[in-house]
């Protein structure tokens, strides 16, 4: 008979106990000791037995202000007061559930996959049942329950390498080359195929900072070196190529750099880089023997008119045999962004050139680990890169809902950009594309000190104080990297525009009080 011996926890926990032990426990006890047969136990995984590894992962996207909105958000569902009546989350490009409605075809394609019988019904175009059959030919049974090869269904992997030749202009894209992934974020996994070696050996990853955390996590949990390059925030957040020798002749010093990793356009920045900026990358990438990640899944989000997307396959083949027939590259789409938004089916691709022929086996090899993506969100990625054509019957709403969703983003880029930019103390670049902006705030050294003085970064506490008076939930910058002695939050403009301008109008009043409450004879810097 199992006997509970009493014990103190270090703090609440939400975790349910076992039906002999019905009071709490958490985590981080070093010891929680159950008496069997007069014999003591103590729990196997604890904070001090936990891989550092883990520990040292942070992702600030889904960090504790998150946390502490979803308990406010609980509070108001439960009858608390607040001096708001909800919680307005734009802390993650969440698109559907800041209120975009689905693109009809896609969701059509995925039905009839889903539910074959569908095929039969009138209510479904004919180019829909189309993709939909030749997609359930390559399922095992023809089901979309049954596993795929782990790289994915061939012909949803051939639908890729073709939209990527429409999309370079002809330049050629072989499907073997093609991956179909769990979103881009399993991709990004293919840095565990990079880091080797020990000390000054250890492989070294460049990143951009700002930076998606989801790198610095990766990083983190892989044991890798991190090597921090600063995008130019006074030139729109460009990428700057005498900043990359800086990093990487500092990070030689102690450690091997072996990745560069870029975010085009920019998450959390927005910024779209220009052809140019790519080609020194590649070029830099070339002459230091560097392997090339290249995190594009906002390339269907650029709204300013003067500016376009480059992928950096194209602009490596343009350069040259010598260049596009050597330089490593892996570059990465999704479902989740673009005009689709579709996060939840975790579809997404990634294609990678000139890998040695033994590592592409052992990379098949890893990705066989995980058996293969969803073939749900394989079915969705099909539909991005196998659209409605002109001549079909869903063209036409197809077309009108796409333009719906990229028109109204690149309205709200706008409004977000002007609005921050009238707030005293706030400024804010450009938003080219993506759904983030990333504004600059002053944070007056009085309130810089208190937040030094309670343990946390000065814009998180900012953050905090937004959250808990107004109800806004966004990301301190903090938690995506920034120049020393600058502060910075992230905000999605994915709400819907009357939510935005409600969201942008408290912003603007609650700024406005921080800077009087902790006023001092500094003046705000613009």
């Amino acid at each position: 008979m199992l006997e509970k011996i009493n014990f103190v926890p270090s703090y609440p926990s939400r975790i349910a106990s076992s039906s002999y032990c019905r009071s709490s426990s958490t985590a981080t006890e070093a010891t929680v000791i159950l008496r069997e047969n007069g014999k003591m136990r103590e729990k196997t995984l604890t904070m001090d037995t936990l891989n550092p590894q883990v520990k040292a992962v942070e992702y600030a996207v889904r960090g504790p202000i998150v946390t502490k909105a979803g308990d406010i958000e609980r509070g108001l569902q439960q009858g608390q007061k607040h001096p708001f009546t909800e919680v307005i989350k734009a802390n993650i490009g969440d698109s559907h559930a800041m209120g975009q409605k689905p693109i009809t075809f896609l969701r059509q394609v995925v039905a009839l996959c889903s539910f074959p019988e569908l095929l039969n019904s009138p209510s479904f175009p004919e180019d829909a049942k189309q993709r939909a059959r030749r997609i359930l030919q390559g399922c095992g049974g023809q089901s979309l329950g049954s596993y795929s090869a782990s790289q994915g269904v061939d012909c949803i992997r051939q639908d890729v390498a073709v939209y990527i030749e429409q999309r370079d202009k002809g330049v050629p894209a072989d499907w073997d080359n093609i991956y179909l992934t769990t979103g881009a974020s399993d991709g990004i996994s293919i840095l565990k195929m990079l880091v080797s070696g020990q000390g000054r050996s250890r492989s070294g990853v460049m990143i951009p900072i700002p930076q998606y955390p989801l790198y610095s996590a990766a990083i983190s949990e892989l044991e890798a070196v991190q090597i921090n390059y600063y995008l130019d925030e006074d030139n729109c957040w460009a990428l700057d190529i005498n900043e990359l020798h800086r990093a990487y002749q500092a990070a030689k010093e102690h450690c091997h750099p072996r990745v560069i990793c870029i975010i085009n356009p920019g998450n959390p920045t927005g910024q779209v880089q220009s052809r140019k900026c790519i080609e020194d990358v590649l070029h830099f990438a070339y002459e230091e023997n560097l392997f090339v990640m290249s995190d594009e899944v906002y390339q269907d989000n650029v709204y300013s008119p003067d500016l376009q997307f480059h992928s950096f396959k194209k602009v490596l083949y343009e350069m040259g045999p010598e260049y596009f027939n050597t330089v490593e590259l892996a570059s990465f789409h999704s479902t989740s962004k673009g005009y689709s938004g579709e996060c939840g089916f975790r579809g997404g691709y990634m294609e990678v050139l000139n890998l040695d022929l033994e590592v592409k086996a052992q990379l098949v090899k890893l990705l066989s680990v995980r058996l293969c993506p969803p073939v749900s969100g394989q079915a969705a990625m099909d539909v991005i890169v196998n659209p409605p054509l002109p001549h079909e019957p869903s063209y036409l709403q197809f077309h009108k809902e796409k333009s719906a969703v990229l028109g109204a983003l690149a309205e709200k880029a706008q409004v977000t950009e002007q609005t921050l930019n009238t707030v005293p103390g706030i400024k804010c670049n450009p938003v080219q594309g993506a759904m983030y902006a990333f504004p600059r705030i002053f944070i007056p050294p009085r309130a810089v000190e208190e937040a030094k003085s309670l343990g946390m970064s000065p814009d998180m506490m900012y953050c905090l104080r937004l959250l808990e008076e107004t109800g806004i939930c966004l990301v301190p910058g903090s938690g995506f990297g920034q120049r020393e002695g600058t502060y910075h939050f992230r905000m999605t403009i994915l709400p819907t525009t009357e939510k935005l301008k409600v969201l942008l109008e408290k912003l603007r009043d609650f700024h406005i009080k921080f800077l009087k409450e902790y006023a001092s004879l500094e003046e705000p810097k613009r």
